[in-house]
């Protein structure tokens, strides 16, 4: 049995503290489950973690710590860099320009903590792209902040569900324009990178379903405009000859059955909703978000801020628990 202190740090980031992500860092940090597989450590404002408590009706010590190392972990207790940059009357399920501020810092922090190894992985909650706008970041979401804080070209955004993994070749940008920037270096990029993480994740042979860009992957030149040959095929040929298991381009519809059943270990989606449809009709409750590319590890949870029910009590942490555990797994003690 691993003692607790040769368990992985892993720096929480709070979210949008107007969202559920108070909630979320709450509810799973008090859970057995977390602390029998990580030391998780939140970056965020404690006099929020202590309101989402009480509208969850739990018992937490949240304690205002430092540094990492000054951390302690026992039953109860939630240890938090206190950054305390939200006011106290904040309301719930408002878009704010603090809190979009406040969620990048946190990320600042954390990203920088990994860095320097005082953490082993980033796990985050959920930030509001409006309010984050309004805090004078200007960022489509958590992948690209990240890319840009820790000085990477390029990462993918991989989502995990118990029953399905899927890359992306694109993501945060309109359908036209998302064709427009697929071409065979970037997609065969993006299955290196795959590849790469499902070798990290334990999986010696993994098996890659790359998607189509067109309905029925093309029909030999019916649907589209011969993007299949032009974009993705020279991509499939190169990572082959490296002796990498990607099939393809494959249709759409049928890739994600056949990842269901278990033919595939991780499909290649060549835009965001392509692959996040699927993902979230199997499993967004257990749902975990991974940035691949990074040199630091991130995992997160697979839903929004959901404004509709923050401050209610009525948001499920089990994506963020799953979000920790695969954040440990992943993750080596510094």
């Amino acid at each position: 049995m691993t003692s607790t202190n040769q368990l992985p740090l892993i720096a929480v980031t709070m979210g949008d503290g107007a969202g559920v992500g108070p909630e979320v860092c709450v509810g799973a940090l008090l859970s057995d489950e977390v602390a029998a597989l990580c030391r998780p450590v939140v970056i965020g404002d404690a006099a929020r973690l202590r309101q989402a408590a009480t509208v969850l009706g739990a018992e937490a010590d949240v304690v205002p710590v430092e540094r990492i190392a000054d951390a302690r972990f026992e039953p109860g207790r939630i240890n938090v860099i206190d950054l305390a940059l939200l006011p106290a009357d904040l309301p719930w399920g408002e878009v704010s320009a603090i809190a979009g501020d406040a969620a990048y810092q946190y990320i600042r922090v954390a990203a920088e903590l990994a860095q320097q190894g005082e953490v082993a992985a980033i796990c985050t909650a959920p930030l509001n792209k409006e309010a984050l706008h309004a805090g004078g970041h200007i960022y489509p979401g958590h992948t690209e902040l990240l890319a840009d804080l820790t000085g990477t070209e390029e990462v993918s955004m991989m989502l995990s569900t118990p029953k399905l993994r899927v890359i992306h070749v694109t993501t945060h940008i309109g359908l036209i324009d998302a064709v427009a920037k697929i071409e065979p270096g970037l997609v065969e990029r993006t299955i290196r990178r795959g590849h790469t993480a499902m070798l990290g994740a334990g999986i010696t042979a993994p098996r890659i379903g790359v998607c189509a860009i067109n309905p029925h992957a093309g029909e030999g030149g019916l649907f589209g405009y011969g993007e299949e040959a032009e974009k993705i095929e020279p991509a499939l040929t190169a990572v082959r000859a490296d002796g990498i298991d990607a099939r393809g381009p494959l249709p759409a519809d049928t890739a994600f059955f056949l990842a269901g059943r278990g033919d595939y270990d991780l499909i290649v989606a060549m835009y965001h909703d392509q692959g996040h449809g699927p993902v979230k009709v199997l499993g967004i409750e257990t749902g975990v978000n991974i940035t691949v590319g990074l040199p630091v590890i991130r995992t997160s949870v697979d839903h929004g801020t959901a404004f509709d029910i923050a401050g209610t009590g009525k948001v499920a942490i089990a994506s963020m628990i799953e979000a920790l555990h695969q954040a440990a797994d992943l993750a080596h003690t510094p």
